[in-house]
C-alpha cells in the first residue's frame, strides 16, 4: 500500500501554476526545463495551459500526484472533470494582482466539491507586491463562496516559483519549495483506501498511435489489475463487457507499467473500446456506475464549414466536408465542453463552445494539422426561461491606468455594460461590470486601442439573465475587391484615402474578399488590381514615390471578432482572410433586397 496524495494546482492564467509545477519536479529529482508542461506549440506560443496534465513525484515516501489545470474559465470542462481526481487543491494568486475573475470560477467549482485548499500567494518578489492585502481578498472570496469553517481555515504559503521558494512568512526567503511539500503531506489526506468492488470513473483521455486511446481516471473503490475483465458503465446505464489490457500510472512526467494499484491511485489503462469521459470501469460481476460527470452548458456557437473561395486546396491537405466532420467528432471525445451539431447543409456544421478562445484554439489546431476551413460569425446562445429569453451575462474586469479609466467605462456602457465597482489598485484604476457576452466580442480590440494597449481585461461567464437589447455593432463598413488578381501598390496607393488595408502588394485576392475597413459606415467595392497605365511620356507630378501605410495583421481571434453576420473567415494553414458569405455584388445586393422586402 502506497501513500499518496492527490492535488490539484488551480490559479488564474499567467499567475505561475506551470513555473511552480517546473519547480516541484525539479526537487523531485525530475528532469528540469522551462515549461515542461506546456507541451503543445499552442500552449508554449499563447503561454497559457490549455490541456489539464498529470505528473507525480516521491517526496520523503509519499508519492504527490499533481494536476496542473488550465486558469481559463473557456477550458473550464477540462477544471470540472480533473477537480474529481484530487483530496485537495493548492490555490495559486499573484501577489500583486490578487485573486481574479477565473481564479474566482475554478475555486467555485473545487469549493462546491468539498475539497480542502492551500493558499499560495506567488510572486512576493515583485515590486508593490501586497501579500497581507491579498490574503484578506481571498478570506472574502472564500466567505462569498460560502466556504465551510474548515475550508476557511486555510494555510497560507508565500513565496516565489521563479526564483524557487517558499516558506511560511513573504518577508523572510528560504532556499527551496520543500516548506510547501511538507505542508501539502501535512494538511492533505492521505487519498481514501476504499475496499469493495472496482470502481473507476475516467476523467481525461490520452491517445498514443501505438494502443489507441488510454482512459485516465482515479481508482474509486477496490483495486484493478492488468488483464483484468472489467465492466464499463455508460453515461445512459447501458453496461458492456470487456478487458484491460495495460495498466500504467504516473511516474515524474512519464507513465510506468503497473500489474496492480489499489484505490486512491491516479492510473491509466488500455485496451477498453468505446468509453467516454465520465463512464465508469466497474467490476466484471457486479458493476456500479458512479454519478457522471455535470459540466457547464456551451454560451457560444459558430458556423463550421468547407473553404469554398476560389482559393479553396491551394494550402491545405484536408478540404472536404468528410475531413471536416470527422475532425469535429473525434474533438467531442476529449473535449467535453465542445458541441457539434449538424445543419440541413452537408458542408457546415454548428459548432457549440464555451467562449471564443475555447473555439479559437480548436479552429488554430485543425489549421495546424492541414485543415482548410471557413467560419461564421460567433453567437451567443439564447435561452428561454420561464418564458423570457435570456442570453449570457458575464463579470468583466478592467485593470488600466487612471487616465483611460472613462474610456473604457464608456466602450463598456455602449455594451450594454453596467459597472458594479470602481477602485484604485496600485498605479491602476480596477474596473468591474457584468455585461452580455455579445458585448464582449470585439472588445478587447477596442479597449486596447483606446488605452494604448494598457489594459488588462479577464472575464467570466455568470448566468443566463434576460436579454439586454440591441448592442450596436462594428461602425465602419469595408472594403471587398471587385476583382480576382494580384494586389498592386499603385492602385492601393491611390485608395489609402478611402480607409485601411488588411492586404499589401503583391497578395492575390479573389472577388469578394474583403481587403480592408472602409472610412465611412458603408461597404464599398473596390479594384486594386488595376496597373499603372504606361506611356513613353514623362509629366511632371505623376512619378511621385509611392509611400504605403504597413497592413493591418489579424490575429484568429481578432478575425472572429471583426466579421458581421454576412461575412467568413476564410481559414488555411498559411493564411487567414476575411470574405462575405456571397462572393458576387450584384447576388449580394439582391439578397439584401429581399431582406429588407
Amino acid at each position: 500500500m502506497q501513500n499518496i496524495r492527490n492535488i490539484a494546482i488551480i490559479a488564474h492564467v499567467d499567475h505561475g501554476k506551470t513555473t511552480l509545477v517546473d519547480k516541484i519536479l525539479h526537487t523531485g529529482n525530475q528532469e528540469s526545463g522551462e515549461l515542461i508542461l506546456d507541451n503543445n506549440d499552442l500552449e508554449r506560443e499563447r503561454g497559457i495551459t490549455i490541456l489539464a496534465k498529470n505528473v507525480s513525484v516521491r517526496y520523503k515516501g509519499t508519492k504527490i500526484n499533481i494536476i496542473d489545470t488550465p486558469g481559463h474559465a473557456d477550458f473550464g470542462g477540462e477544471v470540472e472533470r480533473v477537480l474529481n481526481m484530487a483530496d485537495g487543491v493548492v490555490l495559486l494568486v499573484d501577489a500583486f494582482e490578487g485573486p481574479m475573475p477565473q481564479t474566482r470560477f475554478v475555486t467555485q467549482k473545487a469549493l462546491a466539491q468539498g475539497k480542502k485548499v492551500i493558499l499560495v500567494i506567488n510572486k512576493v518578489d515583485k515590486p508593490n507586491c501586497r501579500p497581507d492585502e491579498v490574503h484578506d481578498q481571498v478570506f472574502d472570496l472564500f466567505f462569498n463562496l460560502d466556504a465551510t469553517e474548515e475550508q476557511l481555515d486555510f494555510t497560507t504559503v508565500y513565496g516565489s516559483s521563479k526564483q524557487g521558494w517558499m516558506g511560511p512568512d513573504w518577508k523572510t526567503p528560504t532556499s527551496d519549495i520543500t516548506y510547501l511539500l511538507d505542508t501539502i503531506i501535512d494538511k492533505f489526506p492521505p487519498a481514501l483506501q476504499n475496499e469493495g468492488t472496482l470502481q473507476m470513473q475516467v476523467t481525461s483521455l490520452d491517445y498514443s498511435s501505438f494502443v489507441g486511446r488510454i482512459a485516465v481516471g482515479r481508482v474509486h473503490r477496490g483495486t484493478i489489475r492488468e488483464n483484468m475483465p472489467v465492466s464499463l458503465v455508460k453515461r445512459d446505464g447501458s453496461v458492456i463487457k470487456s478487458r484491460i489490457k495495460e495498466l500504467f500510472t504516473f511516474e515524474g512526467l512519464g507513465k510506468q507499467k503497473a500489474t496492480e494499484e489499489d484505490s486512491g491511485e491516479i492510473v491509466a489503462l488500455t485496451g477498453i473500446d468505446g468509453f467516454e469521459i465520465g463512464d465508469t470501469i466497474a467490476d466484471f460481476e457486479n458493476p456500479e456506475g458512479l454519478t457522471p460527470i455535470a459540466i457547464d452548458e456551451p454560451t457560444m456557437n459558430m458556423i463550421f464549414c468547407i473553404n469554398n473561395s476560389p482559393f479553396f486546396g491551394k494550402e491545405g491537405k484536408f478540404v472536404t466536408s468528410r475531413h471536416l466532420r470527422d475532425r469535429l467528432f473525434k474533438e467531442l471525445e476529449k473535449n467535453l465542453a465542445l458541441r457539434v451539431e449538424e445543419t440541413n447543409s452537408a458542408d457546415s456544421y454548428l459548432v457549440f463552445g464555451r467562449g471564443i478562445l475555447h473555439l479559437s484554439v480548436l479552429i488554430e489546431t485543425m489549421r495546424r494539422e492541414g485543415y482548410e476551413l471557413q467560419v461564421g460569425q460567433p453567437q451567443v446562445i439564447i435561452k428561454e426561461i420561464d418564458g423570457v429569453k435570456c442570453e449570457p451575462i458575464e463579470y468583466l474586469t478592467v485593470d488600466v491606468p487612471e487616465e483611460s479609466a472613462g474610456k473604457v467605462i464608456e466602450y463598456v456602457s455602449q455594451r450594454k455594460g453596467d459597472m458594479l465597482l470602481m477602485e484604485p489598485k496600485g498605479d491602476l484604476q480596477h474596473l468591474e461590470f457584468e455585461i452580455p457576452s455579445r458585448g464582449i466580442i470585439g472588445l478587447r480590440n477596442n479597449i486596447l486601442t483606446a488605452t494604448a494597449g494598457e489594459a488588462i481585461m479577464a472575464h467570466r461567464f455568470k448566468a443566463f439573465e434576460p436579454w439586454k437589447g440591441v448592442i450596436p455593432s462594428r461602425n465602419n463598413g469595408v472594403l471587398i475587391s471587385g476583382e480576382m488578381g494580384t494586389a498592386i501598390a499603385y492602385s492601393i496607393d491611390k485608395l489609402q484615402d478611402r480607409g485601411n488595408f488588411f492586404v499589401e502588394p503583391g497578395d492575390p485576392i479573389y472577388t469578394g474578399q474583403i481587403i480592408g475597413e472602409n472610412n465611412r459606415q458603408d461597404d464599398i467595392v473596390v479594384n486594386i488590381t488595376k496597373e499603372k497605365k504606361l506611356t513613353n511620356m514623362r509629366a511632371s507630378g505623376s512619378d511621385d514615390k509611392m509611400r504605403i501605410a504597413p497592413k493591418i495583421n489579424f490575429s484568429l481571434e481578432e478575425a472572429m471578432e471583426y466579421i458581421q453576420a454576412d461575412e467568413y473567415v476564410e481559414i488555411t494553414p498559411s493564411s487567414i482572410r476575411l470574405r462575405k458569405v456571397i462572393l458576387d455584388e450584384t447576388e449580394r445586393k439582391r439578397q439584401e433586397k429581399k431582406l429588407v422586402g
